[in-house]
């Protein structure tokens, strides 16, 4: 089967591909509620703020949905409780508007889980360079530069370089980053962003040999999803708050020093 097809039926073994995977057909709205826990009314005002794929019409008055609706309302879901954001944040981050909240990497994880469970999504749902340039400046030469070290993916869109959501958010907190002081006039370029990559892949290699290692075999593959949901975000914390503890142990006593010079 090409799965790079735009749609393919297939009756035999109950599967409609589109675009990116096979995703199981002809799901109602009953069985939506069932996969979801979320009730056909609140999934109705999703459909109308547009955060969920169109469901296919075979007659006028009937709908069929597929797993790709199921993933979308569990994202929404997921946005709306754990990150706090509104429907019509949601709905204006995808259209790729910028929202002044910041947002965790977990809420950027379900943000792009909506994007990819559209069912016609074909990277028109990035962020385009273009719109991002409008508060920031430096965003074409700061994404070509952090494409060259592998740390964001350019997309050639109809209207220019497009990026993913997490990476337009790289782009964003690099953006912060050179508001504090962190920019080429003080010795800070993208160029040092290349090490948190290194550090980035082998931190990941080594927490999903382990995590396969431990779980193959013995839990079964939604409940090793559920564990990952849960897990990703809070090591997340965790790392970050190693990396600051081992941060301040090395820098405290000599930057207490220059500070001492500094006032001498």
């Amino acid at each position: 089967m090409n799965l790079m097809e735009e749609q393919l039926i297939c009756p035999e073994n109950g599967w409609r591909a589109t675009g990116r995977h096979p995703i199981k057909f002809a799901m109602k709205m009953r069985d939506l509620e069932t996969e979801t826990g979320v009730n056909r009314e609140t999934i109705r005002v999703y459909f109308r703020y547009g955060l969920l794929p169109e469901p296919v019409r075979p007659k006028p008055n009937v709908a069929d949905y597929d797993q790709s609706h199921v993933e979308a309302i569990r994202a929404v879901r997921d946005l709306q409780k754990k990150s706090g954001m509104t429907l019509p944040q949601i709905r204006d981050f995808l259209s790729g508007k910028q929202i002044e909240r910041g947002l965790d990497a977990h809420a950027f994880q379900s943000l792009e889980t909506l994007l990819a469970s559209r069912v016609e999504y074909d990277g028109s749902g990035h962020v385009s360079l273009e719109s991002l340039s409008e508060q920031n400046p430096f965003s074409f030469s700061d994404a070509h530069l952090m494409a060259n070290k592998g740390l964001v993916t350019l997309l050639e869109g109809r209207n220019g370089p497009m990026l993913s959501l997490s990476d337009a958010r790289m782009l964003g907190i690099w953006q912060k980053m050179r508001e504090a002081g962190f920019d080429e006039a003080h010795g800070f370029s993208v160029d040092i962003l290349d090490y948190y990559r290194h550090a980035a892949e082998y931190v990941a290699t080594h927490e999903s040999h382990l995590f396969r290692e431990r779980v193959e075999g013995r839990i079964n593959e939604q409940k090793a999803v559920d564990m990952l949901e849960q897990a990703l975000p809070l090591m997340l914390e965790f790392f970050g708050l190693l990396r600051l503890k081992s941060f301040l142990a090395k820098i405290g006593p000599d930057f207490a020093i220059v500070q001492d010079k500094e006032d001498a």
